[in-house]
């Protein structure tokens, strides 16, 4: 993080040219700083969490992927009581039991998404399985929230927007990377608040990795145990800029306020999984809507060396500053995530904001209650589902010529 003891490029080579070059290195190296600009330190206060406000049953439909969890456990923070589960996977299945010994694992997805006293399902089912679930849920009276992404074809996505219609029900996708991030909810706030004008563009670094370092507490959803069959099969898994894409454009969308997008342009590439030929470890995309741009890349490229996940990166580039979120780590500064920088034309501050309380959760569950829409705006969540797909049906496959070396 910068502080005022550092020197800048700019300000480093005019002094050596005020100095003289010859002899002047020693001392600059060790000169005070010449920015003039105040660095400020700050730390989101710790506060206990509100009691939940409501209370509702739910159920859980399909755990083939471990953000299930996460999605638990936003429910339960908003005064969700957990009650039935199915899944597929028996040692997924096992493990569940184990974190929730208290909850009924049944035999059938019916015996979940039928159940009268249930008024929400959740799903983290294989990602093409996601929409016909949560169709069936939204059908038989329920509220349903899914992890991403949520929908994986245009005819899948046709059929939410006519099921919603007709019912009134929800249909919510967990963007997790902005809803269940800290440093991104506080930058949709600083954002909401004016504090670097109108959003002109977001840019979205986004890496991930496909195997945590053996024995390593890195944290990373792939486990050490690797990825399933279906991580592999685009028709399954959605293609990368469908599935971990679908975060990046949620982003683009909420920090831009934009309500109409299209995709300029994207393209994917397999470089180093050619064993598995229907994934994607690359990809990128250009975006443009009637509030801003947006750039998004995305790779499977992390290195064990970090030691977590993925380097996740956003940048808010706004017309009076700019915001940067290092969500998951400071690379070679510290291991804590949630770090924001801000830059305003008054001063440079870095927002520790590991001490936020999400508010997803606790606004999820009243949404339900009162059928509002405040955690998540249900157009705007079609709507990046809708890009995300249309990005990876034109995006263009690349090669590089070093591949073939």
């Amino acid at each position: 993080m910068p502080t005022n003891t550092d020197v800048s490029r700019r300000s480093f080579l005019h002094t050596l040219s005020a100095a003289g070059v010859a002899g002047s290195l020693p001392a600059m190296a060790t000169a005070p700083s010449p920015f003039v600009g105040d660095v400020r330190h700050e730390v989101i206060e710790a506060r206990p969490a509100a009691a939940p406000a409501h209370s509702i049953k739910f159920g859980v439909c399909g755990i083939s992927h471990g953000h299930i969890y996460g999605m638990i456990e936003a429910v339960r923070r908003g005064g969700g009581v957990l009650s039935k589960a199915w899944g597929l996977e028996l040692e997924l299945v096992a493990a569940f039991k184990v974190r929730y010994p208290d909850v009924a694992v049944v035999a059938t997805q019916d015996e979940v998404l039928h159940d009268p006293s249930l008024q929400l399902i959740l799903s983290s089912e294989i990602a093409n399985e996601r929409a016909p679930i949560g169709i069936r849920a939204i059908r038989a009276g329920k509220d349903f929230l899914t992890d991403k992404p949520g929908i994986t074809t245009l005819e899948q996505l046709a059929d939410v927007r006519r099921t919603i219609a007709t019912t009134g029900r929800m249909y919510a996708i967990m963007y997790s990377e902005r809803l269940e991030v800290k440093a991104a909810v506080k930058a949709g706030e600083l954002v909401k608040a004016g504090a670097i004008g109108h959003v002109i563009q977001t840019i979205n670094i986004a890496p991930h990795q496909i195997q945590q370092k053996p024995n390593s507490d890195a944290g990373s959803t792939g486990g050490n145990g690797g990825r399933p069959d279906w991580f592999w099969k685009d028709v399954q898994y959605g293609g990368i800029l469908c599935d971990i894409g679908s975060h990046q454009i949620d982003q683009f969308l909420y920090y831009t306020g934009t309500t109409k997008a299209e995709v300029i342009a994207s393209q994917i590439a397999n470089i180093r999984h050619q064993e598995h030929p229907q994934f994607q470890d690359f990809g990128d995309m250009m975006l443009r809507g009637n509030n801003g741009f947006g750039y998004v890349r995305l790779d499977w490229f992390t290195p064990f060396g970090l030691g977590t996940w993925g380097d996740g990166r956003l940048f808010i580039l706004g017309t009076e500053g700019y915001i940067e979120a290092r969500k998951y780590t400071n690379v070679a500064v510290s291991k804590q995530g949630n770090n924001l920088f801000v830059v305003d034309q008054k001063d440079a501050r870095y927002i520790d904001c590991n001490n936020l309380q999400l508010p997803f959760g606790p606004q999820f569950v009243a949404d339900i209650v009162n059928r509002t829409h405040v955690a998540q705006d249900q157009e705007q969540c079609l709507l990046a589902a809708e890009l995300s797909i249309k990005a990876q049906m034109q995006a263009k496959h690349a090669t590089l010529d070093w591949e073939k070396g």
